[in-house]
């Protein structure tokens, strides 16, 4: 995709799985606990933080990136297209 990706960036008070710095995504991979309802409500103040400070945020399962990994890159491709 031409975009460089920093791997367990710190990102304010976060540590982003995935952060491009120049295109402004934070790319989060979550485990199953993520749907717990108290992690839920953790994620989207995160999220909103991240937000905040001019990030998009995409979240993608584990099982999406193990098993649907051309969905993955697409959705990622996507968004430095529009």
């Amino acid at each position: 995709m031409g975009v460089d990706f920093l791997r367990q960036h710190i990102v304010g008070d976060y540590i982003a799985d995935f952060a491009s710095r120049h295109g402004g995504l934070i790319i989060e991979v979550d485990g199953g606990y993520h749907s717990e309802r108290q992690q839920a409500e953790n994620d989207a103040i995160r999220e909103s933080h991240l937000e905040q400070m001019g990030f998009h945020v995409m979240r993608f399962s584990n099982e999406e990136v193990l098993y649907n990994v051309d969905h993955v890159l697409n959705q990622i491709e996507k968004y430095f297209h529009e």
